[in-house]
């Protein structure tokens, strides 16, 4: 059968992306949807995203690791998806859309996506790092010369040696100036350094907030892939109306056999 697809990336990030409104994908086929993420066998992305009807939202986001399994949040596949579905005609300007965690908001202007994240309440903080959860677990490390760190090798012993099999994405940064830092990411589900990471971008500019690296309540964070935003409000406990801002882009559409 043939599989119609459209590919998007969002700073360097890139995902397949489906719209499954008609229910027609086999979503339980985790070798499928590894294959078609495989940048040899198949398509080639960090992770595949499906666009479903939503009877309370514009749409539904089910996002996929590269490795074929059921994601969490994925905040670049978000501002993807949000580009997809504006691209489809089932939104303008803004959208309310469902995902893993919950309900989100996400305003379009051009190439640049706007994505309410979650509330973040609880930041911990470990011997030489901090632990969050953005709508996926993060870990938040500083580290100096940034560029020639071993983030797969340090990455991945960090992914399993500390947070188990389930595991937990790592951020390694660097602090560039008063609220600008650089960022590169292992995600597990990829178990490789990504290009860029929405939720690891998010956790990043809270946690050097947190951890009074910045005063600033917009953060600008530096990927492989290009540069985000971040916006947010400190509440009592915790942060709320957390933004994450950037681009996210039309690749190339095609169909594959399956």
């Amino acid at each position: 059968m043939e599989l119609h697809f459209h590919k998007y990336q969002g700073t360097g990030n890139d995902f397949v992306i489906i719209d499954n409104r008609q229910s027609h994908f086999p979503k339980n086929d985790t070798n499928l949807i590894a294959r078609l993420c495989d940048r040899r066998f198949g398509i080639g992305a960090d992770g595949l995203l499906l666009l479903e009807d939503d009877n309370s939202a514009d749409f539904t986001m089910i996002y996929y690791n590269a490795d074929g399994n059921l994601g969490t949040m994925c905040g670049n596949g978000g501002r993807c998806l949000v580009s997809f579905a504006h691209s489809l005609g089932i939104i303008k300007d803004k959208t309310h859309f469902t995902a893993s965690d919950g309900l989100h908001e996400a305003t379009i202007t051009g190439d640049q996506v706007s994505l309410m994240m979650t509330d973040v309440g609880k930041i911990s903080k470990k011997r030489n790092a901090f632990f969050l959860n953005t709508g996926s677990p993060h870990h938040v490390q500083v580290v100096k010369d940034l560029t020639n760190f071993d983030v797969v090798k340090e990455g991945r012993r960090l992914r399993f040696g500390v947070y188990g099999e389930k595991g937990s994405n790592i951020n390694f940064v660097e602090q560039l100036s008063e609220n600008t830092f650089m960022v590169r990411t292992y995600e597990r589900g990829v178990e490789d350094e990504t290009f860029s990471c929405g939720t690891g971008v998010t956790a990043v500019a809270l946690a050097m907030y947190y951890a009074e690296k910045t005063s600033s309540t917009e953060v600008h964070v530096r990927t492989k892939g290009g540069d985000l935003s971040v916006r947010f409000t400190p509440v009592q406990i915790g942060y709320k109306e957390v933004v994450l801002q950037g681009p996210a882009s039309f690749v190339y559409k095609g169909t594959i056999q399956w």
